[in-house]
């Protein structure tokens, strides 16, 4: 009988804290069980259901590593890591979804992930990423083909990126349909103030019209 090899003592990779983003119970206690187990010198690993929860945390913690998923209850697909990197722009943010199709990966990869994790991964697969990171590298998955919109991909996520705080939620604000008058409303400002928002948002944008803005933010958001 062939004994059972060890497994092999792992050295640190220098993460001390971990925030877990996920919506899933049964899931995030297991992503949590296995960063515990790849990341021994862990000192704080929180998880939390909310997309919002987390920026809250975000206010008083900084992460080593983000671990996030991307649907949430109240966020859907791109808006949370464009979002998450646009506050945060030098917490890296590691996406761990199901949604693993070269086209996704490709969005996440161009809008400021450091890696992406498919749900159905093995442990040994996390501890390989997370060694990446340390190495200074980036982590996909093996069998990731980049797209060829890759680079469109990248241009749309950086023109995202770069919006301002408040531009970023009055973009969410357009695409809900909102006139500029309930976006004032909706955020205590004067409606010149989201006139000057929204012309600035196309600018950044490249586009034309607020139409054209809706449909950039939903080709960068292919949950949608």
């Amino acid at each position: 009988m062939t004994p059972h090899p060890q497994t092999p003592q792992t050295d640190s990779l220098g993460i001390k804290s971990v925030l877990i983003v996920d919506d899933h119970p049964l899931f995030c206690d297991a992503l949590e069980m296995t960063m515990r187990s790849i990341l021994p010198e862990a000192e704080t690993i929180l998880t939390t259901d909310r997309f919002e929860q987390a920026m809250t945390l975000l206010e008083t913690r900084t992460p080593d590593v983000i671990l996030l998923d991307l649907n949430l209850p109240d966020v859907e697909g791109m808006n949370g890591l464009n979002r998450l990197k646009r506050q945060h722009p030098t917490i890296p943010v590691v996406v761990v979804s199901s949604m693993a199709d070269n086209r996704m990966i490709s969005s996440c990869m161009g809008s400021g992930a450091c890696g992406f994790i498919p749900k159905h991964a093995d442990r040994a697969v996390f501890e390989t990423a997370f060694r990446t990171l340390k190495d200074g590298g980036k982590f996909v998955p093996d069998g990731y083909v980049e797209s060829e919109m890759a680079g469109e991909t990248s241009e749309l996520s950086d023109r995202l990126t770069s919006l301002t705080n408040q531009q970023g939620r009055i973009l969410e604000l357009i695409c809900e349909g909102k006139l500029n008058k309930q976006i004032a409303f909706d955020l205590s400002i004067a409606e010149t103030t989201v006139k000057a928002h929204v012309t600035a948002i196309m600018r950044k944008l490249g586009v034309q019209s607020r139409t054209q803005a809706v449909l950039a933010v939903q080709e960068a958001n292919l949950a949608n």
